[in-house]
């Protein structure tokens, strides 16, 4: 029977899990493992009706449990969605089955929350994608929640891949992400760099020749490779990880790099060879050029190791997998100061995942195209399923660096990360440069690595008395550096990252 509860997003998001844990598995008589899948249903009067996979007949998807045997003759008008995977996209299901996320809008739902992307590059986005389309918000779960989803999901989406159609099926709808996903005119597969293939095939430890039917059975279906008359030709995403002389057909694609030198030289790099073989060059280049970083927050200057080059391949590959490539006008760029590395990829964060999700280092995990970030995590240099900037901040954090940040400079996501403590003071406007003293710049340098802290964690690492340590944290509140989330003995004080 169904219950009411309060509309409490997190609540309804771990019910939904707990859901997904009475999956019943299917018999089946191959080695397929199926998702473990939970949906519940909020109706705006407040009550809850959840289903699992298989709860009421073997092979039925919660979502279709929930809204056709459960709610077939209800009016849905208004009410929220939540399920732990992806709703299946248009064409995902033998004909003439409808698809998941079809059944959604024809229920009318006004709001869909997801908790994991389905891998199965059938669905992949495209679920996630036909709903907005037809104008139904949607959600991601909480970043810690999608991580267990994952892992309770492990053995499945190990195999999505696998389980991709290996029969050609008509489709009643193509569902088309971007138009990289299709075949890219005026190119032949002899267009990609054997190169580019020979080390995708070496770094993702694939036994088949590069050019084998079974190599290219497998880039045919991860999408990089298309069927058109007969012939297999690339797709645009295809022809950016493994084309030859790729920025004269994409002119866009690449990334453009500058260093600019603490005498006033610059130094630039075009990378204009396939998106694969663009992490290990950037690598190859910058080995020698970096300088060590040198901390100017003590009156002795103290050399340190330059900024890990991890953190840069990160923020490189993150950039060329999550960039928006319909933006011609726009290319991936890299900039070196002595005192901050930026990283602008074309395109705002995509959502539903917003700007603030990424400041805070707690963005869901979801890819805008897939198929890039399948072939760099088969790499090992990506992520699996989501954006990696976890250790972005993970890695400033080791080394006491003001943890990176995030901004949005149209078309452009930029990204900063902090060569030493200095960057975050360089950066400041001139007018609130000037209005701090030593003390206070001194600790806009400890807060610039924290999240958040209270008077106490100030009065610690400088070593200064209370009523010195909440003059400058109030100057830095006026200023509108910090921001008061709390009151009390232990008020808190939260960064703000301009």
């Amino acid at each position: 029977m169904p219950t009411k509860v309060e509309f409490n997003p997190r609540k309804l998001m771990e019910l939904t899990i707990e859901v997904m844990r009475q999956t019943v598995h299917e018999p089946r008589k191959d080695s397929k493992v199926n998702p473990l899948v939970g949906a519940v249903l909020w109706k705006p009067n407040g009550e809850v009706e959840t289903a699992h996979r298989c709860e009421l007949r073997s092979g039925d998807h919660a979502e279709f449990t929930l809204l056709e045997r459960k709610n077939r003759s209800n009016k849905l008008d208004g009410s929220i969605l939540f399920t732990t995977m992806e709703p299946c996209a248009p064409g995902s299901r033998h004909e003439p089955k409808l698809s998941c996320a079809e059944r959604i809008v024809l229920a009318r739902i006004k709001e869909v929350w997801v908790g994991i992307g389905d891998p199965d590059p059938t669905v992949d986005r495209k679920g996630i994608k036909f709903l907005q389309d037809a104008g139904v918000k949607v959600d991601m779960f909480d970043r810690d929640l999608q991580e267990v989803i994952q892992k309770e999901n492990k053995e499945f989406i190990s195999q999505a891949l696998d389980r991709a159609a290996e029969e050609k099926k008509k489709k009643p709808k193509v569902i088309m992400l971007s138009p990289f996903d299709d075949v890219l005119i005026h190119t032949v597969i002899k267009d990609f760099s054997i190169e580019a293939l020979e080390y995708y095939r070496v770094k993702a430890k694939i036994e088949d020749a590069v050019n084998s039917s079974a190599f290219n059975l497998g880039l045919l279906k991860q999408g990089l490779l298309k069927e058109e008359k007969g012939q297999i030709r690339p797709t645009g995403f295809g022809f950016l990880l493994f084309g030859k002389k790729l920025r004269q057909v994409i002119h866009q694609a690449g990334v453009l790099a500058t260093i600019n030198y603490p005498n006033g030289k610059k130094e630039l790099k075009d990378f204009d060879m396939p998106l694969v073989l663009i992490p290990d060059q950037v690598e190859k280049w910058l080995d020698d050029k970096l300088p060590n970083v040198i901390d100017r927050s003590r009156m002795q200057r103290k050399e340190l190791h330059a900024l890990p080059f991890e953190m840069v391949r990160e923020a490189i590959v993150n950039a060329l997998i999550h960039r928006d490539y319909s933006i011609a006008g726009a290319k991936c760029q890299l900039e070196i100061t002595e005192d901050t590395i930026t990283i602008k990829s074309p395109g705002p964060p995509i959502p539903p995942i917003t700007l603030q999700q990424l400041q805070s280092f707690c963005a869901s995990m979801l890819s805008r195209n897939p198929s890039l970030h399948y072939v760099f995590a088969c790499m090992e240099i990506a992520e699996e399923r989501g954006i990696g900037i976890r250790s972005l901040r993970a890695g400033a954090e080791k080394l006491d660096l003001p943890l990176p940040k995030y901004t949005f400079e149209d078309p452009y996501l930029v990204l900063t990360l902090y060569r030493n403590q200095e960057g975050i003071i360089q950066e400041l406007h001139k007018d609130i440069f000037n209005q701090l003293n030593v003390d206070e710049k001194t600790a806009l340098r400890f807060i610039s690595t924290k999240d958040s802290l209270t008077s106490s964690d100030l009065i610690k690492k400088m070593e200064i008395d209370e009523r010195k340590a909440q003059r400058i944290l109030m100057k830095l509140v006026k200023l509108k550096l910090l921001l008061r989330v709390s009151k009390g003995p232990a008020t808190r004080y939260k960064v703000v990252r301009q």
